[in-house]
């Protein structure tokens, strides 16, 4: 989990410089447990889908679905979006007490981030060939109410 100074404001500059970095250093680190390796897919915030955004993940990953390439609701495409948060939120709510400050609030995310199980996190993974079909099959629309 990577956080950005409270005051700043997400644009490409920041991203390019400050988050992809880092988060493709994430990716690269789990090589060992990705023996495909890995593609770095994004969504369509105009952060993600400026070119200055576009030309740095060309340059520096080899495998990158570019914008062009992006079915239209890709958040049902991507394990974060449609696993990982929900599994966070649910977490959250149980804190005790609740984080009053910014800097509580970034701990406990952190802590519950830590405490993921794998096993979770893996299942959503694996269920993501399953979501590739669906979202074929709607046409690269919106899919997430088809699935049981």
């Amino acid at each position: 989990m990577h956080f950005i100074p409270d005051t700043a404001k997400v644009n490409a500059k920041l991203y390019v410089e400050t988050l992809l970095p880092e988060l493709v250093q994430d990716c690269r680190s789990v090589l060992s447990f990705l023996p495909s390796g890995f593609i770095f897919h994004q969504d369509g915030a105009p952060t993600h889908t400026a070119k200055l955004a576009q030309d740095w993940i060309a340059t520096n990953c080899s495998g990158f679905i570019g914008k062009d390439e992006w079915p239209p609701n890709s958040p049902d495409l991507n394990p974060v979006d449609y696993h990982i948060w929900g599994a966070m939120l649910e977490r959250y709510k149980s804190c005790q007490p609740k984080p009053e400050i910014i800097d509580e609030l970034k701990k406990a995310l952190q802590l519950i981030w830590d405490q993921l199980p794998q096993a979770s996190v893996n299942k959503a993974i694996l269920n993501f060939s399953k979501r590739l079909r669906a979202c074929v099959k709607a046409g690269g629309g919106h899919f997430e109410h088809t699935l049981k």
